[in-house]
């Protein structure tokens, strides 16, 4: 049996051949998505071909050395260290090989630069004393080596600069909040569902510690490829998801695991996205939490991602909050759980776009204004052709300031026939009838459109009576939450 491979685009299909001609058709596992940030928050970003750019970073070399990895940071720091004691040894030994202490080092009656220094060794051995302050009392400086001071001060000088940038370089390394970051939980997936009688994209944020994240915030960023009506394209392109910015509840009290929501409207980048079209869309959802760790004061990012095979349309997060006996237990086995409600799979745009035609009154008051378009077109044609009159024809009509009050007229009958005409014919029957006060037809106009909005309501479709009803489902929720909810009303 022969295998054929075959690509579509970045998909990829198996055909399997047998010798007798008959083949059938294994669809391959689709190729991983690529990221653009990973669900533990690093960037998938490289940069190359800096070129001359890369003197940068050895200006700014604490943080250069801050965001290397671990093991390059231990292995500069024992180098550098390594380095410095060998450098300063073999200035000591050369010192005393100049004056000839080597030679006279057993010499009772000669007064060396650093007593009992007679090699490499031995010159070693003094600087670490010196240097780590241990002082064991057999080698020590004299008072005839001018020289002697004079290096001992450079040392002194030297091994305080060095202590102070490497020690403080692994200092802060080691308290960069970024392992804060490890429990913060971001869901696994992201929910489109209904809530309060919008659909609304929903994700889950929760802290494993018992210290808070004070001033905690969250964005969101959608990117998604585009091409401009230039014809510029943009490859990660980024727009902005609200989840509250303008009512505040972006700011967090993240005590408890949260729900963020991003309501989806027309002023939402999904604003036309439905469950079909989320099958052939390419996009991905940074989601980016910052906060000051209370316990060190400062500030901590972590960040996760959603790709558009990790958002489900029409399901909900599980509850993880319970009241226990004086406090509050939050069960993290269902942090990531969700589970399916009734949701509709048209975008809010085909569904507002439904709700428009199906709905009797929007027709009427858009007909009428057509027809008061109209009516006013002729009113003009009409004194147009009036004022270009000649005079004498202007006589011959009887009065000048005919035309006017005919206009006016028209106009007046014109308004009352169309403010009728927006009516049913039945109430246009009862604001015929003199006696009727402006008040009782109010009442009857508010009756016969609230009957008709009943009516409409009742034409819809069953998914789109469920939107509009905004009745509970609770025949959809699982035994767990319909228990918890008869519990919570009785």
């Amino acid at each position: 049996m022969s295998a054929l491979r075959k690509k579509f685009g970045d998909d990829y299909q198996v055909v399997t051949t047998s010798s007798s001609g008959s083949g059938f058709t294994q669809p391959a596992p689709k190729r991983k998505r690529q990221r653009f940030v990973d669900k533990n928050g690093r960037c998938n970003v490289q940069h190359g071909n800096l070129g001359s750019e890369t003197s940068r970073y050895l200006s700014d070399l604490f943080t250069t050395l801050v965001d290397l990895k671990w093991r390059w940071n231990l292995f500069i720091f024992v180098l550098t260290y390594t380095v410095a004691w060998l450098f300063m040894a073999s200035m000591w030994w050369v010192i005393a090989y100049i004056r000839g202490d080597l030679y006279k080092a057993h010499d009772d009656k000669y007064t060396p630069c650093v007593a009992n220094v007679y090699n490499f060794p031995s010159a070693f051995l003094f600087f670490i004393e010196t240097e780590a302050t241990i002082g064991y009392g057999f080698r020590y400086i004299t008072d005839k080596c001018p020289e002697g001071i004079i290096l001992f001060l450079f040392q002194s000088i030297l091994g305080s600069i060095v202590d102070a940038f490497l020690i403080g370089c692994m200092f802060i390394k080691m308290s960069q909040p970024k392992k804060r970051a490890e429990t913060l939980m971001f869901s696994e997936h992201a929910v489109i569902s209904m809530r309060d009688g919008k659909l609304t994209l929903m994700f889950r944020v929760g802290n494993l510690r018992n210290s808070h994240m004070v001033s905690a915030q969250i964005r969101c960023k959608l990117l998604k490829s585009r091409q401009t009506p230039e014809g510029e394209f943009l490859p990660l392109d980024q727009l902005e998801l609200d989840v509250g910015f303008s009512t505040g509840a972006d700011q967090l009290f993240l005590v408890s695991p949260l729900t963020i929501c991003h309501v989806i409207d027309t002023k939402s980048p999904f604003y036309e996205l439905s469950q079909r079209s989320m099958q052939t869309e390419q996009f991905e959802i940074v989601v980016i939490l910052e906060g000051i760790v209370e316990t060190t004061g400062m500030t901590c990012q972590a960040r996760t991602s959603y790709t558009e095979d990790e958002v489900l349309w029409g399901h909900r997060f599980y509850p993880v909050i319970s009241l226990e006996e004086g406090f509050f237990k939050v069960d993290y086995s269902q942090f990531h759980a969700t589970f399916e409600v009734p949701t509709p799979a048209y975008s809010v745009k085909e569904q507002e776009e439904m709700l428009l035609i199906s709905s009797p009154l929007m027709a009427p008051s858009l007909s009428s204004s057509r027809e008061k378009n109209n009516s006013v077109d002729c009113l003009d044609t009409l004194e147009d052709t009036s004022t270009k009159l000649p005079s004498k024809l202007q006589k011959m009509t009887g009065r000048g300031d005919l035309p006017r009050k005919l206009l006016r007229m028209s106009s007046t009958t014109s308004e009352k026939v169309y403010s009728f005409g927006d009516l049913s014919m039945k109430l246009q029957r009862i604001s015929s009838v003199p006696g009727n006060s402006e008040e009782k037809l109010v009442l009857k106009t508010t009756k016969m459109s609230s009957d008709l909005m009943s009516q409409s309501v009742a034409d819809l479709p069953p998914k789109l009576q469920r939107l509009a009803g905004g009745g509970r489902m609770e025949g959809h929720l699982p035994p767990k939450l319909r228990k918890m909810n008869s519990d919570r009303f009785t």
